[in-house]
């Protein structure tokens, strides 16, 4: 089940881009290895066929899977986002409690997802920990190495 997803306007344009090159370009280049494949004798113990079939497949669910996510992704104006609470697409500045280390995230949906950017899903442990919550709280989360308290220090755009 593919949930919600909410993005800005230009990632929801990549996304469309992505599927459209998947449709067009890489849909024809499965097809064409396939007959390039075919030309090449029995079908019984044709490995490259059976390669190309396979990738066609992969290459087809992951159409269907793309055409699913943006059916369900709702595009977010930016300008209209509340910076009173910690919501999708805002920039949240974050101190460790343990470390008095601070970092900033900017919580976005899964598909833009990239923590060397400093963008976090809103479904990481660090994303749905601190969803909801406003300036001043203090926030345990759980993550891969035990419990992790943070203070929530800015929210911005």
């Amino acid at each position: 089940m593919i949930e919600t997803s909410y993005v800005n306007q230009e990632t929801f344009n990549k996304m469309q881009q992505d599927l459209q090159q998947l449709k067009t370009v890489d849909r024809y280049a499965a097809s064409k290895a396939i007959a390039e494949a075919r030309e090449k004798g029995d079908l019984k113990e044709n490995a490259e066929y059976d390669a190309a079939k396979e990738a066609q497949g992969l290459l087809e669910a992951r159409i269907k899977y793309m055409e699913g996510v943006l059916a369900t992704t709702r595009i977010l104006d930016e300008s209209n986002i509340d910076t009173s609470r910690v919501s999708v697409l805002t920039r949240v500045t974050l101190t460790n409690q343990a470390t008095r280390k601070t970092v900033t995230y900017k919580l976005v949906s899964e598909q833009e997802a990239d923590l060397k950017s400093g963008k976090i899903s809103v479904a990481s442990p660090i994303g749905s920990g601190i969803l909801g919550k406003e300036i001043g709280d203090v926030v345990e989360v759980s993550v891969p190495v035990g419990k992790i308290k943070f203070s929530i220090d800015k929210i911005e755009i």
